[in-house]
């Protein structure tokens, strides 16, 4: 049977690329539903060619620009936030890629979770937020949580056929970004242009500069924290260049299993949106003769600090891990507006940590309370720093 998905984020990079991957099987999956925050006219064109059922643009302004461009083809359009929540519970969705930046795809994957819909994750943020809150919702609703993320796709591909064996560690490759080597008074000088240069994938602005930060790579440790069930001291970072070997896992009798590719996310994508099944493509395959050498070093937590916060919250739990995504939200955006320099990020993600409410066993309404709070917070120190 074809598989309805709905994209959250398809105008985002991985939702351009999944809408690449349903391309080259057009008789295996189907566009539902697609959604944009602001990128309105792209989203038209989308819809236009793809023919969901239903759209959301969350920029509530842009809903006549949107509605008017997709009358007459039978397509339901909707706006706002709220319309994100509802249109993951349609009886006509047989799949949820959440490709949303951020935050924001917390609240549309509670909704997805609870309505039964299996969930391809490409939104690390859902389980740094709020992990303590999924897993144990989709586990009580029999839901998949089949990961997308590179590194988590071939932690997850790795595991198939071990259910029965311990983990005794999980190790997360990171490339390194662009300021590979750096020392803090270099790290000090880079640019917004330079930081948004990653040597090896094409991916959004948000997650170039924390790749470049290595602070993907710490809500990447806490994701691999909630999905395969290990603590922060199973978790460790080692830098690979090259991009190729994805992620490894080591079980108790010191076997180390890893999952190898060429850096492409299609390859992820389409493994989570087929899943049980392989499905047959025309990726380009990765070939040793041209990667003779393929190397590994130990991360520099000491220079890029906010892998190390990533520990720390994870270590300490409750809503911590929340007050430091949205404390990094807000960094990254501010600098990206070149507001704080890149250094400064990091003592903003520290100033929250220190001086957020702590909360041991949090709900759902005290994630978004601390979301809200902590993004005030941040956005007071940055207009106060932005002034010296």
């Amino acid at each position: 049977m074809v598989k309805r998905i709905a994209i959250l984020g398809s105008t985002g990079s991985i939702g351009t690329q999944a809408l690449e991957v349903i391309d080259q099987h057009p008789a295996i999956f189907k566009v539902e539903v697609l959604t944009a925050m602001n990128q309105a006219d792209l989203l038209i064109s989308q819809a236009i060619q793809y023919k969901p059922s239903h759209v959301v643009i969350g920029d509530e302004t842009k809903y006549e620009l949107v509605k008017n461009a997709l009358s007459g083809l039978n397509i339901v359009v909707h706006a706002g936030a709220k319309s994100l929540e509802e249109v993951v519970t349609l009886n006509s969705v047989d799949i949820v890629l959440t490709a949303l930046v951020g935050y924001a795809g917390l609240l549309p994957t509670v909704k997805a979770i609870q309505a039964g819909k299996p969930i391809a994750l490409a939104n690390k943020e859902t389980l740094v937020v709020a992990g303590g809150l999924i897993m144990p919702l989709a586990k009580k609703m029999g839901v998949p949580i089949l990961p997308v993320d590179s590194e988590h796709s071939a932690i997850f591909q790795c595991l198939m056929g071990e259910s029965h064996n311990p983990i005794e560690k999980i190790i997360l490759t990171a490339s390194g970004g662009p300021f590979r080597g750096f020392t803090k008074d270099q790290l000090a000088n880079v640019t917004r242009a330079q930081a948004l240069k990653h040597p090896n994938w094409t991916m959004g602005a948000k997650i170039t500069i924390d790749s470049a930060s290595l602070m993907n790579k710490g809500l990447e440790v806490i994701e691999a924290a909630w999905l395969f069930d290990v603590e922060a001291s199973q978790i460790e970072v080692v830098v690979h260049p090259q991009s190729i070997v994805h992620s490894l896992v080591q079980f108790e009798d010191g076997s180390i299993k890893a999952q190898l590719g060429l850096p492409d996310m299609k390859l992820p994508i389409q493994f989570a949106l087929g899943y049980p099944n392989r499905i047959k493509s025309d990726f380009p395959r990765f070939d040793f003769r041209h990667y003779p050498s393929l190397t590994f070093e130990q991360a520099d937590v000491d220079t890029f600090r906010n892998l190390g916060f990533a520990f720390k919250a994870l270590d300490q739990g409750g809503n911590m891990a929340c007050i430091l995504n949205a404390a990094n939200e807000i960094a990254v955006g501010a600098f990206l507006k070149e507001e704080i320099g890149f250094v400064q990020m990091s003592d903003l993600l520290e100033h929250c940590m220190v001086h957020g409410t702590f909360l041991a066993h949090p709900t759902l309404e005290d994630y978004i309370e601390t979301d809200l709070l902590t993004r005030k917070m941040a956005q007071n120190w940055v207009e106060i720093n932005n002034k010296k």
